[in-house]
Order: structure tokens, then sequence, then C-alpha cells
């Protein structure tokens, strides 16, 4: 065959792997409403930067008439590029071939994509479109699967890696991006392990694939997925968005960009925030919003655990991650939920080199029998082990009620955080002031004439010796009481001090996590 002839040829594949599954099912694609797996890289990634790899690649199952069907590609477009200039790897699901269900061949696809991505040191991108396993090729197709999975153990810590869900994620496929760090879904998409019909009959529970499996279950319930979006070109600017607070690797320094808004900047209306009642909830998002710059907060899993805030956001153009009690949703206890989610986020900051920011207002662990019986005890340790593991910059305010275990836990001094601040509207004690008061005085409060004048008086004397910052900055806890106005410029001065902290924790093959 002559070079000409061999152009053509190439010409012709390249035309023929464009076309995935053919016409008729690129429109049955739009006609959902969903954009094709090669529409999507083209949206995600700078345009012209796309190099594909394996785009010839195609199955080799020779049962049920699949050796009369080879597509090019066999259901997934892999390849590199840049995102805002920045090296990713992305491979997308293509449902228009076998309904993107997996082969060897497609496993093989993503896996040496994924040792690309950690040879290179830069993120890996999942856009999730799959209807599952390929039945066709019985247990090779789980053996892809399995092998996908353990390049996303390799890979976590070391590579960031993002799944985004933009159509059905069925079966054992789910495992993979549960094993990523952040999942994406857009609405209308689904992340199910049995489907309703295997529901029903196990359990008589009657279900639709939305209520089992949709985008705002595991947003808001299961707590799988970290962000919702509502179709899938939003959902590929928040891909965009969450990149630009993270480093390519776990060697690197996150992005850094120049900010623009004053780092001596004061909100004396920081000064008023907080009730003078210790009862009163206010929204912690209007705190940290008046301290980053720009008040651009990237907010992490905000449909689930709301009693707990994490997010990314930005201190003079350094990221920082940032975990708060919100004061407005169960008083700001710590649970279970809460807990897993803080751990998650602090241990993923800590892998890629994310300082750490902390705004307290915790009057405890939520109390009764089905956080008990639930695992509180072991699922409020993840997030005490996972504060006391970190060995990023870590910055802690205690904004108002910092009570007993959950003080220890909400990155205390105690467990090596850097500079902890205290607002003078601080409460700091093993339990509240009205508790400790009816457990202390049980007797006089008792054979008191007036024991409601009693009480008061020695919750107003136990406040004013015990549940004060002044007390706990005595002992060296806290570094600092600060006036809430200045918390801007405190954070920033103190981040900038620890930048180059060193912090090592003993040699190990690794810890043990109360899992």
């Amino acid at each position: 065959m002559k070079i000409e002839d061999k152009l053509k040829h190439l010409e012709e594949l390249n035309k023929q792997a464009q076309l995935g599954g053919g016409e008729k099912r690129i429109k049955a694609q739009h006609d959902k409403g969903k954009l094709t797996a090669r529409e999507r890289v083209d949206l995600l990634l700078d345009k012209g930067t796309f190099r594909e790899t394996d785009k010839f690649v195609t199955h080799r199952c020779t049962d049920f008439g699949l050796e009369k069907n080879k597509i090019l590609g066999d259901g997934v477009v892999a390849g590199y590029g840049k995102i805002n200039g920045r090296t990713a790897c992305v491979f997308s699901e293509d449902f228009t071939v076998f309904g993107g269900s997996l082969s060897k061949a497609y496993a093989e696809k993503i896996c040496k994509l994924q040792d690309l991505a950690l040879k290179m040191g830069c993120p890996i991108i999942g856009l999730k479109d799959s209807g599952g396993a390929r039945i066709q090729e019985g247990v090779d197709s789980l053996a892809g699967y399995t092998d996908v999975f353990l390049k996303n153990v390799l890979s976590a810590g070391v590579v960031p890696q993002i799944s985004a869900v933009m159509g059905p994620c069925a079966g054992g496929a789910v495992y993979s991006p549960a094993m990523t760090d952040f999942v994406i879904m857009v609405m209308g998409s689904l992340m199910f392990l049995t489907g309703p019909d295997v529901v029903k009959a196990a359990t008589h529970e009657d279900v639709t694939f939305e209520e089992l499996g949709g985008a705002m279950v595991h947003n808001e319930k299961s707590g799988v997925a970290h962000f919702a979006a509502e179709s899938e070109l939003e959902c590929i600017e928040l891909i965009k968005n969450l990149l630009s607070f993270i480093p390519n690797n776990n060697l690197e320094d996150p992005p850094f960009v120049e900010s623009t808004d004053d780092i001596n900047r004061m909100d004396k209306e920081l000064d008023k925030i907080v009730p003078d009642s210790p009862n009163k909830p206010y929204d912690m998002h209007e705190v940290i919003k008046k301290l980053i710059d720009n008040g651009d907060f990237l907010e992490v899993h905000k449909h689930y655990a709301k009693n707990l805030i994490v997010g990314f956001a930005k201190f003079n153009g350094k990221s920082v991650g940032i975990v708060a009690n919100q004061p407005a949703v169960l008083a700001g206890v710590l649970d279970i939920d809460s807990a897993m989610k803080g751990a998650r986020f602090v241990r993923f900051c800590d892998c890629f080199n994310i300082p750490i920011v902390t705004f307290v207002d915790v009057p405890g662990f939520l109390p009764g029998t089905a956080q008990e019986w639930g695992g509180v005890i072991k699922n409020g340790a993840k997030l005490l082990y996972a504060f006391c593991e970190a060995t990023v910059p870590r910055v802690t305010i205690i904004t108002r009620k910092a009570y007993g275990g959950a003080y220890c836990v909400m990155s205390s001094k105690h467990t090596r955080a850097d500079m902890n601040f205290a607002w003078p509207s601080a409460e700091i004690a093993v339990m509240g002031p009205a508790g400790a008061v009816k457990i202390l005085y049980r007797k006089e409060l008792k054979q008191a004439k007036d024991p409601k004048a009693l009480e008061k008086k020695l919750v107003d004397e136990y406040t004013e010796k015990f549940a004060n910052p002044f007390v706990t900055a005595s002992k060296g806890y806290i570094d600092a009481i600060i006036k809430p106005s200045e918390t801007r410029p405190r954070i920033i001065e103190a981040l900038d001090m620890i930048e180059n902290k060193r912090d090592t924790n003993p040699p190990r093959k690794h810890g043990n996590i109360p899992l």
C-alpha cells in the first residue's frame, strides 16, 4: 500500500472513530439532552489541546456475535490535554457504543491512562456514562473493572482523581468513582449498586431509579457525591473551578493566583456577627465569605451533613481548605455524618499540601441512641484522627462554643494545629455553663429557696471563671485572642509564617484510621 493510500486509510479510520456508535445513536444521545463523549472532552479541555490515546482499540470478544461488531475506541474516549493551561488526563465513557458498557480492552485503555497520569503527575478526570459491565465478556469485564479499581487505590493521594457522573453508573462501575477524591453528579444521572427490581425482590420496597440512586439522593443522603450540577455544562465548569484550588500532584503546591483583595481588609460587621445569646444561631457561611478572597468559596458536600461546612477558598491568592461548624444547623454539633465528611476532606487537603483553616463553634456531639448505636464514637474518632495526622499548615479560630470532646476534635492545639486564635465571644470548657452548674451544684440548687436565681448566679460565675478564652489563653492552648474584624489579616499573616513548616509522622506502612 502506497503512503498516499495509508494516509487516506488513516483519515477514514479517524472519521469512523469520531462517530462512536454511529449517527443514529448520537442523535438518540442528543434527544435525551445529553452530550456525546467527545463533545464533553472538547468542552472540558482547552481548545486544540486534546491528544487522544488508543483511538483504534477494539474489543476482543468472539461470543454472541460481537466479533462482527467491533467499534473503534470500544466505548471510551481517552487522552490528555490542558485545562486552563495545566495538563490533565481524561477519559469519557461513550454511551453510544454498547451502552458504554465496559470490556477488558476498554478497561485497559483507562488503566493505561491512569498509569500515564501517575507518571506525569497530573489529575485524572473520568466522565461517567455507562450501563455497567459488558455481560457478553463475563469475568473478563469484572477483571477489567478490578484493574481500574486497583489503579484508583494506587493513585490515591498521589494525583487528584475526579469523577463526573453524566448518565447511568451501575453495578460494579460505582466503586471507581467512589474511590476518587470528588464525585460530581449531573441532575438526571444515576448511581446504584443494585437496581429497583433487585431491591424489590429482596426487601419488597418499591422504588424508582431516581429514588434509589439519583443525584440528590447521593448528595443529600448517602454522601457518595460531593457536588450536584444542573447541567453537563455546569458540571464541566465546576470541574475547572475545582482544579483551580488543587495542585497537579502530591509533590506540588496548590496553584497561586494574584489576589485583588486587600490582605489587611477588616470587616467591622464581624465584631457583631456572633449573637449575645449563646443559644442563638448565626450562619457561618457569612463569617467565611467575609474573610476569604473576594468571598469566593467552593463548598464541598454542600447538601450533606450541613452542620459542618467544608470547601475551598483562597487567602491572599493561596488555596486553603476550610472546615467549619455551622451553628445554624443542629446548633453546629458533630455527628456521624459530619465527622466522616470532615475527616475525608481534611485527609484530602493533607494529601495535596493544602493548608487548613478551621472555624469552631461546637457545643459537642449529637446525643441519642441512634448516634451511639450508629457508631458516633468511631466516626468522631475519624475526624480526630484526620486532624492529628495532618502535617499541612493549620490555623484554627474559635468563634464561640468549643465544648468537651468536640473542642479536642476540631483542630485544637493538642492535635498539632499551628496557630489557634479565639474571638472574645469564645466559650471553651468541658461543657456548657448551664449543664456544668446543674451537675456541680446539684445539691445546692435542690436546697435553695430560689433555685432559678441561684442557678443564674452560678452560671454567670462559671462562665466568667471557666467558659471564656482568657483562661484557655493563660494556659497557652490558644495563641491569641483577636478582634473578629482583624481575623482576615491575622489568618493571612499566620499562613505566611507557617508556610514552610516541617512536621512529620513516624515511619510506617500506613496508619489504621478507625474505619
